[in-house]
C-alpha cells in the first residue's frame, strides 16, 4: 500500500470538462486523489468555474483535494501582436505559486511537490525551490519539427517551423531554469513521450521514464465495428488545420491508391489549412472520398468516430494527443507516422507505423497501410481488438501506480539524503 502523503500539485491547468492540458491535469489530479492528500494551485480564470461546477454537482468526489486559485494576468492585444509575450505573464503566475507555496508549506509541511501543468519544458515552475522532494512531468516541448519536412506544409508553414527548430535548440541548450528543476526532480522526472527522454538525457543529462500525458477517457468498447464486403473504408482524420497536422500528406497518399479501393475519409476539425486542403484534395483528384465535418459537437464526434474503420494521425510535431487513445478506447486501429508520442503508443497490435524518412516515402507508406487495411478485413479486425486492449495500457489509474512509484523513491531518497519532508 502506498504511503498517504501531503502532495502540493501546481497544475495551472485543470478542468473536469476539457481535453488537452486542463485534462491532463485533472486526470492525473482526480486518480492521485485516491492516494494522497494534495492541494492543487490552478489558475483562476480558466479553471475555477469548471472545478466549482463540478464539485458542486459532485459534493463528494473529491475530498482530498483541496484547490487553491491563482489569477494571471493577462494582455491579450501584446500577445496576438507578439505570442511569446504568453511566457511573461505564465513565468509570474508561477512566481505567485511559488509564493503561495512556501505560505501553505510553512503551515502544512508538505512531503512533496509536484510540477503537473502545463507540460511544456520551457516553463518548470518554481517549486522544486522549497527544499522538498520534487517531482516534474510529463514534460514535453524538446525536440524538434523533422528538418526533411520543413517544405511538406506550405511555405508559412515551412517559416514557422524553421524559427521554431532554431529557436526550440537554443533553448533546450542554454535555458538554465529547466535544467536546473530537472536535476532537483532527478529519478522523479518523466517525460510525455520517448523523444523527450532522448533530448532530457541529452541537454540535461537526467535519466526518465516515459509516462503519457494523456489517459483513457473512458471504457474501452465491448464490440468493434465490423466492416461488410459492400462498404467503403471509412478513415477518421482529425485536429487542428494547422500545418504541422499535415492533413496534406494523407490526402496526397489517397492518390497512390489503387482505383478498385473503397475509400471515405471523415476530417473533422477546421482552421488556417481548411481551404488549402479542399483544394489539393480538389487537384489531387481525391476530393470524391473526402468528407469535410467542420469542428462537430462531442457526441456527433463520437458517432463519426463509431461508425469509422480506422483512425489516420499524419501529424508532424505532437505529444499523444487525446484522440490517440479515444480511438483505441473505440476498436479503431491507428495509421500514424512512426513518430512524437504516437510511436509510443501505437504498436504492431493495435496499428501501423510509416517510417519518418522523407515526405514523398511517407506517402507511399501511408498509401500502403490504407491499402493493406482495405483489402484485408480480417488484419483490420484483429487490429481494432487489439486497439481496445492496447487502450487500457493508458488508463489514468495505470499512469498514478508509475507516478505513485515515483513519489515512494523520491521520499526514500529524501530520508536517505536528509532532504527536508
Amino acid at each position: 500500500m502506498t504511503e498517504r502523503l501531503k502532495v502540493l500539485i501546481s497544475a495551472y491547468a485543470c478542468s473536469p470538462y476539457k481535453g488537452s492540458e486542463l485534462g491532463v491535469g485533472w486526470g492525473f489530479v482526480s486518480e492521485l486523489a485516491k492516494h494522497h492528500d494534495l492541494w492543487v494551485i490552478v489558475e483562476d480564470e480558466k479553471c475555477r468555474d469548471d472545478i466549482e461546477h463540478y464539485l458542486a454537482e459532485h459534493p463528494n468526489a473529491l475530498p482530498s483535494v483541496k484547490f487553491l486559485y491563482l489569477c494571471k494576468q493577462r494582455n491579450r492585444a501584446l500577445r496576438k501582436i507578439w505570442p511569446p509575450s504568453y511566457y511573461w505573464y505564465y513565468r509570474r503566475w508561477q512566481q505567485d505559486a511559488l509564493a503561495l507555496a512556501k505560505i501553505l508549506h510553512a503551515e502544512i509541511d508538505f512531503d512533496l511537490a509536484h510540477q503537473l501543468t502545463m507540460v511544456g519544458f520551457r516553463e518548470p515552475g518554481y517549486l522544486w525551490q522549497l527544499g522538498i522532494p520534487f517531482v516534474w512531468g510529463p514534460v514535453g516541448g524538446l525536440g524538434i519539427f523533422p528538418w526533411r519536412f520543413i517544405f511538406s506544409v506550405g511555405w508559412y508553414g515551412a517559416f514557422y517551423y524553421l524559427g521554431y527548430n532554431l529557436y526550440n535548440i537554443a533553448q533546450m541548450k542554454f535555458m538554465t531554469r529547466p535544467s536546473m528543476a530537472a536535476n532537483v526532480a532527478g529519478l522523479g522526472l518523466f517525460a510525455a513521450t520517448p523523444d523527450n527522454q532522448r533530448e532530457i538525457l541529452k541537454h540535461w543529462g537526467v535519466a526518465n521514464l516515459v509516462i503519457t500525458e494523456v489517459g483513457l477517457p473512458y471504457e474501452p468498447t465491448l464490440s468493434v465495428c465490423r466492416r461488410n464486403e459492400s462498404e467503403p473504408l471509412r478513415i477518421i482524420w482529425t485536429g487542428l488545420h494547422i500545418p504541422r497536422k499535415a492533413l496534406n500528406l494523407g490526402l496526397a497518399a489517397l492518390e497512390f491508391l489503387p482505383s478498385p479501393l473503397k475509400i471515405e475519409m471523415h476530417i473533422l476539425g477546421q482552421g488556417p489549412r481548411t481551404k488549402a486542403w479542399k483544394q489539393l484534395a480538389d487537384q489531387l483528384g481525391v476530393a470524391k472520398h473526402c468528407h469535410f465535418h467542420g469542428w462537430l459537437p462531442r457526441d456527433q464526434a463520437l458517432d463519426v468516430m463509431k461508425s469509422s474503420h480506422v483512425l489516420l494521425i499524419t501529424s508532424l510535431r505532437d505529444l499523444t494527443s487525446t484522440i490517440t487513445i479515444e480511438a483505441l478506447a473505440l476498436g479503431l486501429p491507428i495509421i500514424c507516422l512512426d513518430h512524437c508520442g504516437f510511436a509510443h503508443v501505437v504498436n504492431d497490435t493495435c496499428g501501423i507505423k510509416v517510417p519518418l524518412s522523407s515526405p514523398s516515402e511517407a506517402i507511399a507508406g501511408l498509401a500502403k497501410a490504407i491499402t493493406q487495411l482495405e483489402q484485408d478485413e480480417a488484419l483490420r479486425l484483429s487490429l481494432a481488438k487489439g486497439a481496445v486492449i492496447r487502450s487500457q495500457d493508458f488508463a489514468w489509474q495505470n499512469k498514478v501506480e508509475v507516478v505513485n512509484d515515483i513519489y515512494r523513491r523520491k521520499m526514500v531518497e529524501a530520508r536517505q539524503t536528509g532532504v527536508s519532508s
